[in-house]
Protein backbone atom coordinates (compact mmCIF):
# COMPACT_ATOMS: atom_id res chain seq x y z
CA UNK A 1 0.00 0.00 0.00
CA UNK A 2 1.76 3.13 -0.70
CA UNK A 3 -1.19 5.25 -0.77
CA UNK A 4 -4.74 6.15 -1.59
CA UNK A 5 -6.87 3.53 -3.72
CA UNK A 6 -7.33 4.86 -7.22
CA UNK A 7 -8.45 1.77 -9.79
CA UNK A 8 -7.76 4.29 -12.08
CA UNK A 9 -7.45 8.34 -12.58
CA UNK A 10 -11.27 8.63 -13.19
CA UNK A 11 -12.04 7.31 -10.42
CA UNK A 12 -11.98 8.62 -6.10
CA UNK A 13 -11.77 6.07 -3.67
CA UNK A 14 -14.67 6.77 -0.84
CA UNK A 15 -13.68 3.29 1.07
CA UNK A 16 -13.72 -0.27 1.79
CA UNK A 17 -17.59 -2.30 1.17
CA UNK A 18 -18.22 -6.48 1.29
CA UNK A 19 -18.12 -8.44 4.24
CA UNK A 20 -14.77 -7.83 5.59
CA UNK A 21 -14.59 -3.94 4.36
CA UNK A 22 -11.73 -5.34 0.93
CA UNK A 23 -14.04 -3.91 -1.62
CA UNK A 24 -13.43 -0.62 -2.84
CA UNK A 25 -16.25 1.42 -3.25
CA UNK A 26 -15.32 4.35 -5.63
CA UNK A 27 -16.73 7.46 -7.36
CA UNK A 28 -16.70 7.79 -10.79
CA UNK A 29 -15.73 10.78 -11.86
CA UNK A 30 -17.71 11.24 -14.92
CA UNK A 31 -20.73 10.70 -12.56
CA UNK A 32 -20.00 13.09 -10.01
CA UNK A 33 -22.23 16.20 -11.93
CA UNK A 34 -24.95 13.90 -10.98
CA UNK A 35 -24.50 15.11 -7.65
CA UNK A 36 -24.88 13.85 -4.43
CA UNK A 37 -26.37 13.52 -0.79
CA UNK A 38 -24.53 12.74 2.56
CA UNK A 39 -26.81 12.04 5.56
CA UNK A 40 -26.74 11.02 9.06
CA UNK A 41 -27.45 11.87 12.72
CA UNK A 42 -24.89 14.19 14.46
CA UNK A 43 -21.54 12.33 15.31
CA UNK A 44 -22.08 9.63 12.82
CA UNK A 45 -19.32 11.11 10.51
CA UNK A 46 -20.45 13.02 8.24
CA UNK A 47 -18.02 15.59 8.47
CA UNK A 48 -15.02 13.27 7.81
CA UNK A 49 -16.81 11.97 4.94
CA UNK A 50 -17.20 15.35 3.31
CA UNK A 51 -13.17 15.89 4.29
CA UNK A 52 -12.55 12.61 2.40
CA UNK A 53 -14.35 13.33 -0.64
CA UNK A 54 -12.91 17.17 -0.88
CA UNK A 55 -9.72 16.08 -0.73
CA UNK A 56 -10.22 13.76 -3.22
CA UNK A 57 -11.98 15.55 -5.53
CA UNK A 58 -9.05 18.49 -4.83
CA UNK A 59 -6.54 15.66 -5.74
CA UNK A 60 -7.62 14.94 -9.17
CA UNK A 61 -7.47 18.33 -9.69
CA UNK A 62 -11.13 19.77 -9.24
CA UNK A 63 -11.88 22.56 -7.44
CA UNK A 64 -13.62 22.56 -4.29
CA UNK A 65 -16.62 25.14 -2.61
CA UNK A 66 -17.74 23.75 1.13
CA UNK A 67 -19.07 25.91 3.89
CA UNK A 68 -17.45 25.17 7.36
CA UNK A 69 -20.56 25.69 9.61
CA UNK A 70 -18.49 24.22 12.70
CA UNK A 71 -15.17 25.72 12.41
CA UNK A 72 -13.48 22.11 11.85
CA UNK A 73 -13.24 21.78 8.21
CA UNK A 74 -9.79 23.87 8.43
CA UNK A 75 -7.33 21.43 9.13
CA UNK A 76 -7.45 20.44 5.57
CA UNK A 77 -4.97 23.01 5.18
CA UNK A 78 -2.20 20.94 7.30
CA UNK A 79 -1.77 17.14 6.75
CA UNK A 80 -2.58 14.92 9.11
CA UNK A 81 -0.46 14.41 12.50
CA UNK A 82 1.21 11.47 13.13
CA UNK A 83 1.53 11.66 16.58
CA UNK A 84 -2.44 12.65 17.24
CA UNK A 85 -4.57 10.93 19.30
CA UNK A 86 -6.91 9.53 15.90
CA UNK A 87 -3.32 8.15 14.13
CA UNK A 88 -3.55 4.97 15.33
CA UNK A 89 -7.14 4.43 15.18
CA UNK A 90 -7.00 5.94 11.21
CA UNK A 91 -4.12 3.88 10.54
CA UNK A 92 -6.50 0.61 11.33
CA UNK A 93 -8.99 1.46 9.28
CA UNK A 94 -7.07 2.18 6.32
CA UNK A 95 -4.99 -1.26 6.76
CA UNK A 96 -8.95 -2.71 6.84
CA UNK A 97 -9.62 -1.16 3.64
CA UNK A 98 -6.21 -1.66 1.85
CA UNK A 99 -5.22 2.27 2.24
CA UNK A 100 -1.58 3.36 3.37
CA UNK A 101 -1.81 6.87 5.24
CA UNK A 102 0.00 9.04 3.03
CA UNK A 103 -0.72 12.45 4.86
CA UNK A 104 -0.77 15.49 3.24
CA UNK A 105 -2.01 19.00 2.92
CA UNK A 106 -4.29 21.06 0.48
CA UNK A 107 -4.04 24.13 -1.33
CA UNK A 108 -6.89 26.32 0.77
CA UNK A 109 -8.42 29.75 0.43
CA UNK A 110 -10.92 30.87 3.36
CA UNK A 111 -13.76 33.14 2.88
CA UNK A 112 -15.80 35.03 5.20
CA UNK A 113 -18.66 37.43 4.64
CA UNK A 114 -17.70 39.42 7.44
CA UNK A 115 -14.10 39.61 6.48
CA UNK A 116 -12.93 38.00 9.50
CA UNK A 117 -11.59 34.63 9.41
CA UNK A 118 -11.45 34.82 5.21
CA UNK A 119 -11.03 37.21 2.28
CA UNK A 120 -14.53 38.99 2.34
CA UNK A 121 -16.98 37.88 -0.37
CA UNK A 122 -19.13 40.25 -1.72
CA UNK A 123 -21.79 40.29 -4.60
CA UNK A 124 -24.09 43.24 -5.87
CA UNK A 125 -27.70 43.83 -5.70
CA UNK A 126 -27.73 43.48 -9.05
CA UNK A 127 -26.24 40.25 -9.01
CA UNK A 128 -28.59 38.87 -6.73
CA UNK A 129 -32.04 40.06 -7.96
CA UNK A 130 -35.14 40.77 -6.82
CA UNK A 131 -35.89 37.11 -6.37
CA UNK A 132 -32.76 36.11 -3.67
CA UNK A 133 -33.35 39.19 -2.22
CA UNK A 134 -36.78 39.09 -1.64
CA UNK A 135 -36.20 35.69 -0.26
CA UNK A 136 -33.37 37.01 1.73
CA UNK A 137 -35.47 40.08 3.65
CA UNK A 138 -38.56 37.53 3.90
CA UNK A 139 -40.94 39.77 1.60
CA UNK A 140 -44.47 39.42 1.07
CA UNK A 141 -45.44 39.07 -2.63
CA UNK A 142 -47.09 42.77 -2.87
CA UNK A 143 -43.76 43.64 -1.31
CA UNK A 144 -41.69 41.46 -3.94
CA UNK A 145 -43.36 43.14 -6.48
CA UNK A 146 -42.42 46.37 -5.33
CA UNK A 147 -38.59 45.20 -5.32
CA UNK A 148 -38.80 44.05 -8.80
CA UNK A 149 -40.34 47.14 -9.93
CA UNK A 150 -37.35 49.15 -8.26
CA UNK A 151 -34.94 46.77 -10.60
CA UNK A 152 -36.68 47.55 -13.82
CA UNK A 153 -36.62 50.91 -13.20
CA UNK A 154 -32.98 51.10 -11.69
CA UNK A 155 -31.93 49.18 -14.79
CA UNK A 156 -34.00 51.28 -17.29
CA UNK A 157 -32.54 54.57 -16.06
CA UNK A 158 -28.96 53.29 -15.93
CA UNK A 159 -28.61 53.65 -11.98
CA UNK A 160 -26.09 50.81 -11.17
CA UNK A 161 -26.99 48.75 -7.61
CA UNK A 162 -23.93 48.22 -6.39
CA UNK A 163 -24.35 47.62 -2.48
CA UNK A 164 -27.11 48.68 -0.23
CA UNK A 165 -27.06 52.20 0.33
CA UNK A 166 -27.68 52.11 -3.74
CA UNK A 167 -30.99 49.78 -2.91
CA UNK A 168 -31.96 52.04 -0.40
CA UNK A 169 -32.06 55.46 -2.19
CA UNK A 170 -33.42 53.78 -4.79
CA UNK A 171 -36.41 52.47 -2.75
CA UNK A 172 -36.99 56.53 -1.57
CA UNK A 173 -36.89 57.44 -4.89
CA UNK A 174 -39.51 54.47 -5.99
CA UNK A 175 -41.31 56.03 -3.09
CA UNK A 176 -41.63 59.73 -3.78
CA UNK A 177 -42.19 58.67 -7.29
CA UNK A 178 -44.97 56.08 -6.13
CA UNK A 179 -47.66 58.13 -8.48
CA UNK A 180 -46.22 58.39 -11.52
CA UNK A 181 -44.53 54.33 -11.40
CA UNK A 182 -47.91 53.02 -10.15
CA UNK A 183 -49.65 54.13 -13.91
CA UNK A 184 -46.82 52.21 -15.60
CA UNK A 185 -45.82 49.48 -13.62
CA UNK A 186 -48.97 48.84 -11.48
CA UNK A 187 -49.63 49.51 -8.02
CA UNK A 188 -46.26 51.20 -5.92
CA UNK A 189 -47.43 51.11 -1.83
CA UNK A 190 -45.32 53.30 0.57
CA UNK A 191 -46.58 51.38 3.12
CA UNK A 192 -44.55 48.55 0.89
CA UNK A 193 -41.57 51.04 0.60
CA UNK A 194 -41.02 50.91 4.04
CA UNK A 195 -41.93 47.36 4.40
CA UNK A 196 -38.82 46.98 2.57
CA UNK A 197 -36.50 49.50 4.43
CA UNK A 198 -37.43 48.33 7.74
CA UNK A 199 -36.10 44.28 6.70
CA UNK A 200 -33.08 45.88 5.22
CA UNK A 201 -32.30 47.65 8.04
CA UNK A 202 -32.34 44.21 10.39
CA UNK A 203 -30.27 42.99 7.68
CA UNK A 204 -28.04 45.69 7.52
CA UNK A 205 -27.90 45.56 11.64
CA UNK A 206 -27.12 41.96 11.61
CA UNK A 207 -24.09 42.87 9.01
CA UNK A 208 -25.70 41.20 6.47
CA UNK A 209 -25.02 44.29 4.74
CA UNK A 210 -21.33 43.18 3.94
CA UNK A 211 -22.23 41.03 1.12
CA UNK A 212 -23.36 43.61 -0.57
CA UNK A 213 -20.44 45.53 -2.70
CA UNK A 214 -17.60 45.45 -4.32
CA UNK A 215 -15.05 44.22 -6.03
CA UNK A 216 -17.83 41.44 -6.38
CA UNK A 217 -16.54 37.48 -6.12
CA UNK A 218 -15.46 36.26 -9.40
CA UNK A 219 -16.08 32.21 -9.72
CA UNK A 220 -13.06 31.78 -11.40
CA UNK A 221 -11.22 32.55 -8.65
CA UNK A 222 -12.68 29.66 -7.02
CA UNK A 223 -11.68 27.14 -10.00
CA UNK A 224 -8.06 27.31 -9.44
CA UNK A 225 -5.74 24.85 -9.66
CA UNK A 226 -2.36 24.79 -7.59
CA UNK A 227 1.32 24.53 -8.93
CA UNK A 228 0.84 20.82 -8.26
CA UNK A 229 -2.39 20.61 -10.29
CA UNK A 230 -4.53 20.23 -7.22
CA UNK A 231 -7.80 21.74 -6.88
CA UNK A 232 -8.42 25.01 -4.60
CA UNK A 233 -10.76 24.14 -1.85
CA UNK A 234 -12.90 27.01 -1.12
CA UNK A 235 -14.00 26.79 3.20
CA UNK A 236 -16.54 29.77 3.95
CA UNK A 237 -16.12 30.43 7.08
CA UNK A 238 -20.09 30.22 8.49
CA UNK A 239 -19.93 29.77 12.24
CA UNK A 240 -21.01 33.29 12.41
CA UNK A 241 -23.45 33.13 9.42
CA UNK A 242 -25.27 30.12 10.81
CA UNK A 243 -26.53 33.00 13.40
CA UNK A 244 -28.09 34.24 9.99
CA UNK A 245 -29.97 31.28 8.46
CA UNK A 246 -31.85 33.13 6.05
CA UNK A 247 -28.28 35.08 4.72
CA UNK A 248 -26.74 31.71 4.74
CA UNK A 249 -29.40 30.19 2.63
CA UNK A 250 -29.49 33.10 0.49
CA UNK A 251 -25.75 33.03 -0.31
CA UNK A 252 -25.82 29.60 -0.94
CA UNK A 253 -28.36 29.62 -3.61
CA UNK A 254 -26.62 32.83 -5.31
CA UNK A 255 -23.71 30.80 -5.33
CA UNK A 256 -25.91 27.90 -7.38
CA UNK A 257 -27.49 30.58 -9.62
CA UNK A 258 -24.10 32.39 -10.96
CA UNK A 259 -22.89 29.14 -11.90
CA UNK A 260 -25.71 28.33 -13.91
CA UNK A 261 -25.81 31.03 -15.44
CA UNK A 262 -22.27 31.97 -16.19
CA UNK A 263 -20.42 28.52 -16.75
CA UNK A 264 -21.01 27.12 -20.13
CA UNK A 265 -22.52 23.79 -21.30
CA UNK A 266 -20.20 20.82 -21.78
CA UNK A 267 -22.23 18.08 -21.76
CA UNK A 268 -20.70 14.87 -19.89
CA UNK A 269 -17.11 15.64 -18.78
CA UNK A 270 -14.69 13.43 -17.50
CA UNK A 271 -14.52 14.85 -14.07
CA UNK A 272 -16.54 17.78 -12.83
CA UNK A 273 -15.54 21.64 -13.24
CA UNK A 274 -16.16 21.98 -9.37
CA UNK A 275 -17.44 20.66 -6.41
CA UNK A 276 -19.75 22.18 -3.98
CA UNK A 277 -20.35 20.80 -0.57
CA UNK A 278 -23.46 22.44 0.98
CA UNK A 279 -23.27 21.34 4.61
CA UNK A 280 -27.11 22.20 6.71
CA UNK A 281 -28.78 22.03 3.18
CA UNK A 282 -31.93 22.24 4.95
CA UNK A 283 -31.62 25.40 5.16
CA UNK A 284 -32.06 26.19 1.80
CA UNK A 285 -35.55 24.84 1.62
CA UNK A 286 -36.92 25.87 5.11
CA UNK A 287 -40.30 28.27 4.47
CA UNK A 288 -38.77 28.71 1.27
CA UNK A 289 -41.54 29.51 -1.32
CA UNK A 290 -42.72 26.95 -4.07
CA UNK A 291 -41.45 29.25 -6.68
CA UNK A 292 -37.89 29.27 -5.10
CA UNK A 293 -37.95 25.34 -4.37
CA UNK A 294 -38.79 25.13 -8.04
CA UNK A 295 -35.94 27.46 -8.85
CA UNK A 296 -33.56 25.07 -7.39
CA UNK A 297 -34.68 21.53 -8.56
CA UNK A 298 -34.22 23.29 -11.98
CA UNK A 299 -30.63 24.66 -11.31
CA UNK A 300 -29.69 20.94 -9.57
CA UNK A 301 -31.20 19.35 -12.76
CA UNK A 302 -29.63 21.55 -15.55
CA UNK A 303 -26.60 22.62 -13.99
CA UNK A 304 -24.54 18.90 -13.99
CA UNK A 305 -24.24 19.98 -17.93
CA UNK A 306 -22.45 23.01 -16.82
CA UNK A 307 -19.91 20.56 -15.47
CA UNK A 308 -20.81 21.34 -11.85
CA UNK A 309 -21.51 18.59 -8.89
CA UNK A 310 -23.87 19.68 -6.16
CA UNK A 311 -23.43 17.42 -2.63
CA UNK A 312 -25.91 18.14 -0.28
CA UNK A 313 -25.06 17.58 3.52
CA UNK A 314 -28.08 17.16 6.02
CA UNK A 315 -29.68 15.28 8.88
CA UNK A 316 -31.79 13.27 6.85
CA UNK A 317 -33.07 12.70 3.64
CA UNK A 318 -36.02 14.16 4.46
CA UNK A 319 -34.73 17.57 5.03
CA UNK A 320 -34.83 17.51 1.07
CA UNK A 321 -37.61 17.81 -1.35
CA UNK A 322 -37.94 15.28 -3.38
CA UNK A 323 -37.90 16.73 -6.25
CA UNK A 324 -34.60 17.80 -5.23
CA UNK A 325 -33.79 14.44 -3.57
CA UNK A 326 -34.14 12.50 -6.84
CA UNK A 327 -31.62 14.49 -8.39
CA UNK A 328 -28.89 13.05 -5.94
CA UNK A 329 -27.51 9.73 -7.95
CA UNK A 330 -24.29 9.78 -5.36
CA UNK A 331 -25.30 8.92 -1.74
CA UNK A 332 -23.51 8.38 1.79
CA UNK A 333 -25.94 7.29 4.56
CA UNK A 334 -24.21 7.81 7.79
CA UNK A 335 -26.27 6.22 10.64
CA UNK A 336 -30.01 7.15 11.27
CA UNK A 337 -31.42 7.01 14.63
CA UNK A 338 -35.29 6.06 14.77
CA UNK A 339 -36.51 6.90 18.22
CA UNK A 340 -40.06 7.79 17.19
CA UNK A 341 -42.78 6.68 14.94
CA UNK A 342 -41.50 9.77 12.89
CA UNK A 343 -38.36 8.62 12.73
CA UNK A 344 -39.38 5.11 12.09
CA UNK A 345 -40.98 6.07 8.94
CA UNK A 346 -38.26 8.33 7.75
CA UNK A 347 -35.94 5.56 8.17
CA UNK A 348 -37.96 3.06 5.71
CA UNK A 349 -38.32 6.02 3.20
CA UNK A 350 -34.38 6.72 3.17
CA UNK A 351 -34.29 2.84 2.75
CA UNK A 352 -36.63 2.42 -0.40
CA UNK A 353 -34.48 4.95 -1.88
CA UNK A 354 -31.48 2.37 -2.40
CA UNK A 355 -31.05 -0.47 -5.06
CA UNK A 356 -31.12 -3.62 -2.48
CA UNK A 357 -28.53 -5.81 -1.86
CA UNK A 358 -29.29 -9.45 -1.05
CA UNK A 359 -26.81 -9.93 1.74
CA UNK A 360 -28.37 -7.08 4.62
CA UNK A 361 -31.86 -5.24 5.29
CA UNK A 362 -30.96 -1.70 4.25
CA UNK A 363 -33.13 -0.17 7.12
CA UNK A 364 -31.40 -2.04 9.62
CA UNK A 365 -28.25 -1.65 8.46
CA UNK A 366 -28.91 2.27 8.32
CA UNK A 367 -29.32 1.73 11.82
CA UNK A 368 -26.46 -0.29 12.83
CA UNK A 369 -23.79 1.12 11.06
CA UNK A 370 -20.91 2.96 13.58
CA UNK A 371 -18.89 5.71 13.36
CA UNK A 372 -17.17 6.10 10.33
CA UNK A 373 -19.35 3.98 8.36
CA UNK A 374 -21.81 4.21 5.71
CA UNK A 375 -24.34 2.75 3.91
CA UNK A 376 -23.20 3.91 0.19
CA UNK A 377 -24.69 3.36 -3.38
CA UNK A 378 -22.32 5.14 -6.13
CA UNK A 379 -23.29 5.61 -9.80
CA UNK A 380 -21.71 3.19 -11.87
CA UNK A 381 -21.30 2.56 -15.63
CA UNK A 382 -23.98 4.25 -17.70
CA UNK A 383 -24.86 5.98 -14.70
CA UNK A 384 -27.01 3.13 -12.93
CA UNK A 385 -27.26 3.32 -9.33
CA UNK A 386 -25.09 0.83 -7.54
CA UNK A 387 -26.18 -1.98 -5.33
CA UNK A 388 -25.90 -0.47 -1.69
CA UNK A 389 -22.91 -1.60 0.49
CA UNK A 390 -22.08 -1.19 4.12
CA UNK A 391 -18.67 0.81 3.42
CA UNK A 392 -15.77 2.26 5.85
CA UNK A 393 -15.04 5.54 4.85
CA UNK A 394 -11.14 6.12 4.42
CA UNK A 395 -9.47 8.13 6.72
CA UNK A 396 -8.28 11.34 6.02
CA UNK A 397 -5.17 12.54 4.78
CA UNK A 398 -5.24 16.19 5.52
CA UNK A 399 -5.18 17.23 9.73
CA UNK A 400 -9.02 16.38 11.18
CA UNK A 401 -10.59 19.66 13.19
CA UNK A 402 -9.92 23.67 12.94
CA UNK A 403 -6.20 24.90 12.97
CA UNK A 404 -4.88 27.64 14.95
CA UNK A 405 -5.58 31.55 14.12
CA UNK A 406 -2.03 32.14 13.83
CA UNK A 407 -1.81 29.68 10.60
CA UNK A 408 -5.35 31.09 9.21
CA UNK A 409 -4.14 34.15 9.19
CA UNK A 410 -0.78 33.41 7.18
CA UNK A 411 -2.66 31.11 4.84
CA UNK A 412 -4.84 34.33 4.10
CA UNK A 413 -1.74 36.78 3.99
CA UNK A 414 -0.22 34.41 1.67
CA UNK A 415 -3.01 34.55 -0.56
CA UNK A 416 -3.40 36.32 -4.19
CA UNK A 417 -6.96 37.16 -3.48
CA UNK A 418 -5.83 39.26 -0.55
CA UNK A 419 -5.03 41.83 -2.69
CA UNK A 420 -7.58 41.66 -4.83
CA UNK A 421 -10.39 41.45 -2.09
CA UNK A 422 -9.16 42.95 1.21
CA UNK A 423 -10.16 46.92 0.34
CA UNK A 424 -13.75 47.73 -0.31
CA UNK A 425 -14.46 49.82 -3.39
CA UNK A 426 -17.19 52.57 -3.54
CA UNK A 427 -17.92 53.55 -7.45
CA UNK A 428 -20.53 56.49 -8.64
CA UNK A 429 -23.59 54.26 -8.82
CA UNK A 430 -27.38 55.04 -7.77
CA UNK A 431 -27.05 56.21 -4.06
CA UNK A 432 -24.24 58.78 -6.06
CA UNK A 433 -26.51 59.82 -9.46
CA UNK A 434 -29.84 60.37 -7.18
CA UNK A 435 -28.26 62.73 -4.89
CA UNK A 436 -26.81 64.51 -7.78
CA UNK A 437 -30.02 64.61 -9.49
CA UNK A 438 -31.74 65.69 -6.37
CA UNK A 439 -29.23 68.23 -5.93
CA UNK A 440 -29.66 69.71 -9.28
CA UNK A 441 -33.26 69.88 -9.00
CA UNK A 442 -33.04 71.64 -6.26
CA UNK A 443 -30.52 74.26 -7.70
CA UNK A 444 -32.98 74.82 -10.54
CA UNK A 445 -35.54 75.20 -8.62
CA UNK A 446 -33.90 78.01 -6.43
CA UNK A 447 -33.01 79.49 -9.89
CA UNK A 448 -35.99 79.27 -10.89
CA UNK A 449 -37.38 80.78 -7.67
CA UNK A 450 -34.65 84.00 -8.24
CA UNK A 451 -36.03 84.51 -11.77
CA UNK A 452 -39.24 84.57 -10.99
CA UNK A 453 -38.91 87.18 -8.36
CA UNK A 454 -36.94 89.50 -10.61
CA UNK A 455 -39.39 88.82 -13.04
CA UNK A 456 -42.20 89.95 -10.58
CA UNK A 457 -39.96 92.68 -9.43
CA UNK A 458 -39.64 94.19 -13.56
CA UNK A 459 -43.83 93.59 -13.96
CA UNK A 460 -44.37 95.46 -10.97
CA UNK A 461 -42.11 98.74 -12.08
CA UNK A 462 -43.57 98.41 -15.38
CA UNK A 463 -47.28 98.63 -13.87
CA UNK A 464 -46.24 101.22 -11.67
CA UNK A 465 -44.66 103.58 -14.30
CA UNK A 466 -47.93 103.12 -16.03
CA UNK A 467 -50.10 103.67 -13.56
CA UNK A 468 -51.96 100.43 -13.28
CA UNK A 469 -51.03 99.49 -10.03
CA UNK A 470 -49.45 101.03 -6.86
CA UNK A 471 -48.43 99.18 -4.16
CA UNK A 472 -46.31 100.71 -0.74
CA UNK A 473 -44.76 97.82 -0.31
CA UNK A 474 -43.55 97.22 -3.18
CA UNK A 475 -42.31 100.43 -4.53
CA UNK A 476 -41.71 103.59 -3.09
CA UNK A 477 -42.11 106.22 -5.74
CA UNK A 478 -39.98 109.44 -5.81
CA UNK A 479 -41.07 112.38 -3.56
CA UNK A 480 -43.16 114.97 -6.14
CA UNK A 481 -41.00 118.35 -6.78
CA UNK A 482 -42.71 121.17 -4.76
CA UNK A 483 -45.13 123.32 -6.94
CA UNK A 484 -45.67 127.72 -6.52
CA UNK A 485 -49.07 128.40 -5.28
CA UNK A 486 -51.45 130.08 -7.23
CA UNK A 487 -53.86 133.43 -6.37
CA UNK A 488 -57.69 133.26 -6.53
CA UNK A 489 -57.10 135.53 -9.65
CA UNK A 490 -54.33 133.62 -11.14
CA UNK A 491 -56.82 130.58 -10.87
CA UNK A 492 -59.96 132.64 -12.62
CA UNK A 493 -57.40 133.93 -15.60
CA UNK A 494 -56.33 129.86 -16.19
CA UNK A 495 -60.01 129.14 -16.14
CA UNK A 496 -60.77 131.72 -18.59
CA UNK A 497 -58.45 131.03 -20.78
CA UNK A 498 -59.01 127.42 -21.19
CA UNK A 499 -62.84 128.28 -21.64
CA UNK A 500 -61.35 130.83 -24.13
CA UNK A 501 -59.66 128.42 -26.09
CA UNK A 502 -62.22 125.55 -26.42
CA UNK A 503 -64.40 128.40 -27.71
CA UNK A 504 -62.23 129.14 -30.44
CA UNK A 505 -62.57 126.23 -32.18
CA UNK A 506 -66.38 127.47 -32.81
CA UNK A 507 -67.84 129.96 -34.94
CA UNK A 508 -70.08 131.72 -31.85
CA UNK A 509 -66.17 131.97 -30.32
CA UNK A 510 -64.80 133.65 -33.47
CA UNK A 511 -67.32 136.15 -33.52
CA UNK A 512 -67.45 136.78 -29.68
CA UNK A 513 -63.71 137.42 -30.02
CA UNK A 514 -64.00 139.43 -32.49
CA UNK A 515 -66.69 141.83 -31.09
CA UNK A 516 -63.89 142.34 -27.77
CA UNK A 517 -60.70 143.22 -30.04
CA UNK A 518 -63.09 146.18 -32.12
CA UNK A 519 -64.35 147.35 -29.09
CA UNK A 520 -61.40 147.49 -27.59
CA UNK A 521 -59.65 149.13 -30.38
CA UNK A 522 -62.68 152.04 -30.69
CA UNK A 523 -62.45 152.49 -27.24
CA UNK A 524 -58.80 153.28 -27.06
Amino acid sequence: MTGIVDLDAGTVFVGGGGADYALPQVLLLKYANRHGLIAGATGTGKTVTLQTLAESFSRAGVPVFMADVKGDLAGIARPGDPNGKLHDAFQKRGETIGMALDYQDFPVTFWDIWGERGHPVRTTPAEMGPLLLSRLLGLTDAQEGVMNIAFRVADEQGLALLDMKDLQAMLVWVGQNAKELSLKYGNVSTASVGAIQRALMVLENEGGNRLFGEPALELADMMRLDASGKGMVNILSAEKLMNAPRLYATFLLWLMSELFEQLPEVGDPDKPRIAFFFDEAHLLFDDAPPALVDKIEQVARLIRSKGVSLWFISQNPADLPESVLGQLGNRVQHALRAFTAKDQKALRLAAQNYRPNPDFDTAEAIQAVGTGEAVTSLLEAKGVPGVVQRTLIRPPLSRLGPIPDAERAAINAASPMALKYGQALDRESAAEILAKRAEAAAADSAGAGAKGADDDLWKMDREYTRARRYDPGARVPAEPKPRARRSNSDSIAVTFGKSLARQLGTKSGQALVRGVLGSLFRGK
